[in-house]
C-alpha cells in the first residue's frame, strides 16, 4: 500500500530559560524519530507520559517548530507556505484528549461542528452548512444532528461531547487523523463506542491514524502497528502481535509484561520497571532507556544504539537485538 505520511529523523527541542543564574537548558521532546504510515493503516505510539509521544502528533501537523531530514504527505513534501499548510490540514486533522477543554464552551455545537467549513470557505450556502453539519453529527453517533445544533458542551456528556470532536475532526473527510489519547478521559463504559466510532470511519472512508496511548493492551486491540516510544525515541516498531508477543526491547517487555491478556492467567509477581525516566533537559550519552534497562550492557552506557532490523517491518534500538 502508498505510504501517506512519511517522516525521518523527526526533532522537537524547546529551550528553557535559566532561573536565578542557572544556565539555559533544552528539553529534547522528540528526539530523531522516523516512522511511515500506510494509507488506511493506524499505527500507535504507545510510552509513559513525557516520552514525546503528543509533541511527535502536533509535529507532523505542523503546529509546533521541528527540524527533520524529511516529511512527506501523500508522498509530497509539505510546503510551509500558507497556502500550502491550508491544503494540508484540510487533509490532515487532530482528535485531541480531552473533550472538555479542545470544545470552547461559549459555542453552540452547529458552530463547533461545522467551523472547519467556515474557516476554509467549504460550503456553498447555509442551508449546505446545516445539511453537512446534520450528517457528521449522525455519523458520529449524535442522532438526530439537529436536535444538538444549538446545545452548548456544557449540557452534553463526556462521551457525547468527544463524539461532537470526531465529527468537527472529520466534517472535511481527512486523510489523515492524529487521535491523542482519545478516550483516556472518558468512563470505561464508554470508550468502546468511540473507539467502534472511528474504527467505522476507518474502514468506510480508509482514514489512516496515529493512535496515541499509554495502553499497550488498547494499541493492541486497534493497531495494524505499535512503535514503542521513551523519552523522544522510538526504542521499537513493528506489527501489534509481534510487540505485544514477541518484543525485544527490554522496555516494550516491561510494558508487555504487565498488560492483561485474555485466556492467560499470571503466576507469581509482576516485572515492575524500577527508576524515574530521567530528566529530559540531561544528555544522555548512550541508550536512553540505559539507566532503568535490568539487562544493560556496558556499550549501553557509552554508545546510543541504531534502529535495527530483527525482520522485515520489525525495529527495535537495542545492541542485545545485534546477539
Amino acid at each position: 500500500m502508498a505510504k501517506i505520511f512519511e517522516v525521518e529523523n523527526l526533532k522537537v527541542h524547546f529551550k528553557l530559560k535559566g532561573t536565578f543564574g542557572s544556565a539555559a537548558k533544552t528539553v529534547k521532546a522528540v528526539d530523531g524519530v522516523s516512522f511511515s504510515i500506510e494509507e488506511g493503516e493506524v499505527l500507535s505510539l504507545v510510552g509513559e507520559s513525557g516520552s514525546g509521544k503528543t509533541t511527535t502528533g502536533k509535529a507532523l501537523l505542523q503546529l509546533v517548530p521541528y527540524t527533520c531530514n524529511r516529511m512527506k504527505f501523500k508522498g509530497e513534501e509539505i510546503e510551509k507556505t500558507k497556502a500550502g499548510l491550508k491544503k494540508f490540514r484540510q487533509q490532515a486533522q487532530m482528535i485531541y484528549q480531552d473533550p472538555y477543554q479542545s470544545l470552547n464552551p461559549r459555542n453552540e455545537i452547529l458552530d463547533i461542528v461545522s467551523e472547519p467549513l467556515m474557516v476554509n470557505k467549504l460550503t456553498k450556502s447555509e442551508s449546505d452548512r446545516l445539511e453537512r453539519s446534520k450528517n457528521a453529527l449522525e455519523e458520529a453517533g449524535l442522532a438526530p444532528g439537529e436536535d444538538y445544533f444549538f446545545r452548548y458542551p456544557y449540557e452534553l456528556s463526556g462521551g457525547q461531547r468527544q463524539r461532537v470532536v470526531i465529527a468537527s475532526s472529520m466534517i472535511m473527510k481527512p486523510d489523515f487523523v492524529v487521535a491523542d489519547e482519545p478516550v483516556s478521559m472518558l468512563d470505561a463504559s464508554i470508550r468502546t463506542g468511540i473507539l467502534r466510532l472511528m474504527m467505522k470511519f476507518r474502514e468506510e472512508t480508509g482514514v489512516s491514524y496515529l493512535f496515541i496511548t499509554h495502553d499497550l493492551s488498547l494499541a493492541w486491540l486497534i493497531s495494524d502497528r505499535i512503535a514503542i516510544m521513551y523519552l523522544g525515541k522510538i526504542m521499537e516498531i513493528g506489527s501489534s502481535d509481534i510487540i505485544v508477543n514477541g518484543g525485544v526491547h527490554p522496555y516494550t517487555k516491561a510494558l508487555a509484561e504487565i498488560m492483561p491478556k485474555p485466556g492467560k492467567s499470571r503466576r507469581g509477581a509482576r516485572n515492575v520497571l524500577a527508576g524515574e525516566t530521567p530528566d529530559p533537559t540531561e544528555v544522555v550519552e548512550g541508550c536512553k532507556f540505559c539507566s532503568r534497562c535490568p539487562v544493560r550492557m556496558e556499550k549501553c552506557e557509552a554508545e546510543e544504539p541504531p534502529m535495527f532490523e530483527v525482520e522485515q517491518g520489525h525495529q527495535v534500538a537495542c545492541w542485545r537485538a545485534m546477539k
